[in-house]
Order: C-alpha cells, then structure tokens, then sequence
C-alpha cells in the first residue's frame, strides 16, 4: 500500500520534500513516489524543478512559489489545501524552508488545521558540517550573512563570542569578501570549512585557519564557483572556574572603592565565577 491515495489520507496534505543538492540520486523512494502521487508541487523554480521531474518521470503539475510571490499565493494554496487537494513543496535542493521560501506556506497552512508532513532528506547546512571535523555536538545555523560589508561586519561581531560551531551559507560572488571580514572578526586563526558544490563532480570541503583560508580562495578563482557552505568554529571558552577578561574588569572597579574580600564577594555573585579565583587575582592586581 502506497503512503496515501489521492481519495483517502493525503485529504488536505501539505509535504514538505526534501530534494538532492546535487547528486540526483540523493533522493528517498518515498519522495519519488509522494511527488508523483500529489495533486500538484510548488517549487521555488519550475526550470530547475522540472530537471528532477524528468528525471525520474514524475508528471505532476509544478507551480513557482518564491519570494516575490509566496505571500500572495500562500493564501491560495492553503484553500486548495482545505478543500482536500495535496500538494507537495520543495526548493531548488536540500530541505524546503532553510534559507529558502515556504515559511509563510507551511505557518499558513499549520494555522488552518492542514496536515504538514515532513519529507526528510538532503540538506547542505547537516552535509557539510559531517564531514568538516568540527564539534557537532552543538551548532548555529546563521543562513546568509548581509550583503553589505558593514552590515555583515557587525553580525559578524555579534557572534564573536559564540562557542556554538557556526554554519553560514554565501554566494560565490561574496564568498571572497565573506571569508575576509570573517578572518577580521573572528581572528585569521579561527579555524574554519569552506564546503563547496556538496556532492557535485568538483566538490571541495577545504579546512584551515580563516586567514589562510581566505586567501586561498582570493588566490583560486575555482573555490569561487557554486554553491557555498562556510562553517567556523565556535570561540574557546575560557576552563571552568577561570577568571574571565569581563570578570577582571568588573574586579578592577570594584577594587577601587571596596576592600579586596568584598570586591571578589561581590563579582563572585555577579558571574558565577569561583570567589577563590577572584580573591586571588585581586591580590594580584593590588600588588
């Protein structure tokens, strides 16, 4: 028995369908068989899109949702959902929704009471960070960074202290001017994974500090091409107990009008650090 009948449980179904970033045999049988068994699929773009259909001889009707058009369309899709149709949603590649269109669909359609059905499958951002040799253990996905270099300058600088692994998608034309500002924000000893045309003929995962990561994409024109996954790892967190640069300063004021007791007291319950440590390092800074 097939996932659905058209008649019967697919009723009012919203699939969100993951699909290969490159290799097209990086797609599940059940997505196969959900997209030619739907009453239509949205995708980001029908030329592309239309690429997999024939591929795998899916004949299903496609329609273009993205972001010019999403939010006028979504409202429609969703009626067509209510009265029984199924649809399917997919993006250019990976799993729709990240860094891509389908949010105001699927909030949309979750509001209305339509069943949203997760299609599981590839997805650059998990891709590239199995394979980088950075922590997985805990992770930020932070999408696009701004196209502007003072606007990407300061998001870069808000995640400066971040211990997560970070995972950026970029644009080939930015990824230069990306990898520049990250090497000057982050520190050029910051080690980081340029991921690059994930599972396609000439795919690169290149890790190195961001200075000289940098620069070699400067100096390559072919790390220039395609589709990008920057992944940098998170900052060092100081040991357990440590005296922090924060803690010191806030040390060092209140040593000027408190004795050194209450001063690491006092700081002791402002950030959680041991008092111990304090007391000894504001003996230090007196002497």
């Amino acid at each position: 028995m097939t996932e659905f009948s058209r008649n019967a449980t697919a009723s009012g179904t919203l699939y969100v369908v993951a699909t290969p970033i490159g290799n097209l045999s990086d797609i599940s049988t059940r997505a196969i068989t959900i997209l030619g068994q739907v009453d239509r699929i949205v995708a980001e773009d029908t030329r592309h899109s239309r690429k997999l259909m024939q591929h795998y001889a899916i004949a299903t009707p496609l329609s273009a949702l993205h972001e010019h058009n999403e939010r006028e369309l979504a409202p429609q899709l969703v009626e067509q959902l209510g009265g029984g149709r199924s649809l399917a949603i997919i993006s250019d590649a990976g799993t729709p929704l990240i860094s891509d269109p389908g949010f105001n669909l699927v909030r949309l359609a979750r509001e209305a009471g339509v069943r949203v059905v997760p299609v599981p499958g590839p997805s650059a951002l998990i891709c590239a960070l199995s394979v980088s040799g950075l922590p997985t253990d805990r992770f930020a996905f932070e999408g696009f960074l701004p196209a502007k270099s003072a606007a990407r300058r300061a998001r870069i600088d808000r995640l400066r202290s971040e211990p997560r692994t970070l995972i950026f998608y970029e644009s080939s034309h930015r990824i230069v001017d990306s990898l520049s500002d990250m090497a000057a924000g982050f520190g050029a000893m910051r080690q980081a994974v340029l991921a690059r045309e994930l599972t396609k003929q000439f795919e690169t995962v290149h890790g190195d500090a961001l200075g000289p990561l940098a620069e070699w994409v400067e100096n390559d024109p072919n790390q220039q091409k395609g589709e990008m996954v920057v992944l940098v790892a998170g900052a060092a967190q100081p040991e357990e107990g440590a005296v922090t640069d924060k803690a010191e300063q806030m040390l060092v004021v209140l040593l000027e009008e408190l004795p050194i007791k209450q001063a690491a007291k006092l700081t002791a319950r402002m950030t959680g650090i041991n008092k111990r440590a304090l007391y000894d390092r504001a003996l230090q800074l007196k002497q």
